[in-house]
């Protein structure tokens, strides 16, 4: 059993794909996430002429992801759950991204989850940036991250929450499962918060539980940021 303040063991597979080299197979645990970046030479037509750039993502679950199996959404109808993930997701990509050093450009985040056991949505964001990195280099090769390209930073997420009046990091299913309160936590690779998603189920919790479950998200998106920096030095 992991220690309270331990995430789950990560892998991160750069190049997954041969048709898409921004294609990151990305492990927390037993949840996979594939998270692939491609890039248009063109933006919504709202933002048109206006010099920058626009980062979207679209989220999904493949049926054989979790048991019993997830149906598909069909018919252009997507669900609530869905929709909200993905535009998290996007919302956390573009907290770091200058969209006027991007240019005129589209790229597009889609994170398919191939195996679910908790954090899929953290999972997405900390190996969807990745394959935003893998993209931006391929338009802009000379660009560095936090270091005058589009990139100003890089992006990480992960759970935690308080289970039986302990407070555990990265939450697997069954932790998420039992929590009385779960929250998700999305900083910057300098430690500035993105966003943050705290729930009681059924309980509430105080100022001083507030400020531990921070200091452990605080741990263990460090620890995540390292493993995406090394990534991406390989």
């Amino acid at each position: 059993m992991r220690a309270s303040d331990q995430i789950r063991e990560v892998e991160i597979q750069r190049g997954y794909l041969d048709s898409n080299p921004a294609s990151v197979l990305y492990r927390c645990g037993k949840t996979i996430v594939l998270c692939t970046a491609s890039i248009e030479e063109s933006v919504p037509p709202w933002m048109v002429g206006q010099g920058k750039g626009w980062v979207t993502a679209e989220y999904n679950m493949l049926p054989g992801s979790t048991s019993p199996r997830k149906r598909r959404d069909r018919g252009g109808k997507i669900d609530g759950r869905t929709t909200e993930i993905q535009r998290l997701i996007g919302r956390s990509l573009r907290s770091i991204v200058d969209l006027n050093a991007l240019g005129e450009r589209m790229i597009t985040v889609d994170c398919d989850v191939l195996q679910a056991d908790g954090g899929t949505r953290t999972a997405s964001i900390t190996g969807g940036f990745i394959a935003l990195a893998d993209a931006v280099a391929q338009v802009l090769p000379e660009s560095q991250v936090g270091n005058g390209g589009p990139l100003r930073d890089s992006v990480a997420a992960i759970s935690v929450g308080l289970i039986d009046h302990e407070i555990k990091l990265d939450l697997d299913y069954a932790l998420d499962s039992a929590a009385d309160v779960d929250m998700n936590v999305i900083m910057t690779g300098k430690g500035r918060f993105v966003e943050l998603q705290g729930t009681g189920e059924e309980a509430t919790f105080d100022d001083e539980q507030l400020q531990e479950m921070l200091r452990l998200a605080k741990l263990g998106i460090k620890q995540l940021t390292e493993r995406q920096h090394s990534a991406l030095n390989t």
